[in-house]
């Protein structure tokens, strides 16, 4: 089988250092300045590394330096470059000369790391001509061609290889980052793409929840803030679920960012993750609700709450709270934390608070 590998090297970089995105040269600039560090190139290689039992089987073709042709090197997998990037720095625009190389070269799969932002320059290029799949890596993942986690990625790939995966008419989405940072979701249809399926391995689009969830968040929130001990700090998840629990409070709370509350008092809006880790104190805990549709409850618009954060806090002070419009016909929950480890830590089963005095016990994986 023939794969085209792209690897978008600045993704995700916005992520930790709370800026919900790295679209244009700006945003990218202040993220460096923040000190943020590549994460596709990680992310790419975890997928690799998943495939390195069936070297043999692939025909790997790819961009070069960082694109594509280091981790390939570094994987030990036969390769060919077939193109470079124009500048110092990539750009979109190299991504979509990359892909349509590779569709002229008929191969049989694009698979790329990145975010939405890079998925939807492929699909541009390449329209529904050539199958894509995402390694996710970026901030912003709201289309479906993603795989769940960099392994399930590989195994995804594998499952391609020995015909037991199919292709599905999958949505590709983008939202606008300047909404997104102001706290407005405002996501837009860029396309469809043709992407290698399986239930269990890929992502479903974000749902957005129905209006009449709101008194269900009331009485999740409730519960919360009951429970909420004196002097002890809270961090305080993206999403509407969460932010009933900040009203509750009489907080205003940013709807897509990450806050921390202490004594019924905001002590940092909008947090990064250096403001996190220097917001912990003795007692702290983290509120999050996974993604409606997805699951995800780790490592998809909370990527400020990083492994450092959670080993600080501790595994045992995560609040997942959610309606049950939200969790119904979830089979479980995912963590995508971008440290192995961890995540292994993470598996299991937990509560998670779905009304006042209701609680559902979903498996994580």
């Amino acid at each position: 089988m023939r794969i085209g590998l792209i690897v978008n090297p600045i993704a995700g970089m916005g992520g930790r250092v709370g800026l919900k995105g790295t679209d244009g040269e700006a945003t990218l600039r202040e993220a460096i300045a923040r000190g943020a560090r590549p994460r596709a190139p990680q992310r790419a290689l975890e997928a690799l590394s998943g495939l390195t039992h069936v070297r043999d089987r692939i025909e790997w073709v790819t961009w070069s330096g960082e694109m594509g042709e280091d981790l390939l090197k570094a994987s030990g997998f036969n390769f060919k470059v077939v193109g470079r990037a124009v500048g110092e720095r990539t750009t979109a625009e190299d991504t979509r000369e990359a892909a349509r190389r590779m569709e002229e070269l008929g191969v049989d799969l694009i698979l790329f790391a990145g975010g939405d932002g890079t998925a939807s320059d492929i699909v541009e290029a390449v329209d529904m001509r050539a199958p894509i799949l995402g390694i996710p890596a970026g901030v912003k993942m709201f289309s479906a061609v993603f795989a769940s986690t960099p392994r399930a990625a590989s195994q995804l790939v594998q499952g391609l290889l020995d015909g037991e995966a199919g292709l599905a008419e999958r949505e590709v989405m983008d939202i606008d980052e300047d909404a997104y940072r102001a706290g407005r979701l405002s996501a837009s249809l860029m396309g469809y793409a043709k992407t290698p399926y399986s239930a269990r391995l890929v992502l479903n689009g974000k749902t957005a929840g129905a209006a009449d969830e709101e008194l269900m968040k009331e009485a999740v929130a409730a519960r919360v803030v009951e429970e909420m001990r004196p002097e002890a700090t809270y961090i305080l998840g993206p999403g509407s679920t969460v932010a009933k629990v900040a009203d509750l409070l009489g907080v205003e709370k940013t709807m897509l960012g990450i806050d921390v509350v202490r004594d019924g008092e905001l002590v940092v809006r909008d947090a990064d993750e250096g403001a996190l880790l220097q917001a912990i104190r003795e007692e702290t805990w983290i509120v999050i609700s996974p993604l409606g549709g997805q699951g995800s409850l780790l490592g998809r618009g909370n990527q400020p709450i990083s492994p450092a954060v959670l080993r600080r806090v501790g595994l045992d002070r995560i609040i997942v709270v959610a309606t049950p419009l939200k969790v119904l016909g979830l089979r479980a929950l995912t963590v995508d934390t971008g440290d192995p480890e961890l995540d292994a830590r993470l598996r299991g089963y937990r509560r998670v608070i779905i009304g006042y005095h209701e609680e559902k016990v979903l498996k994580v994986i």
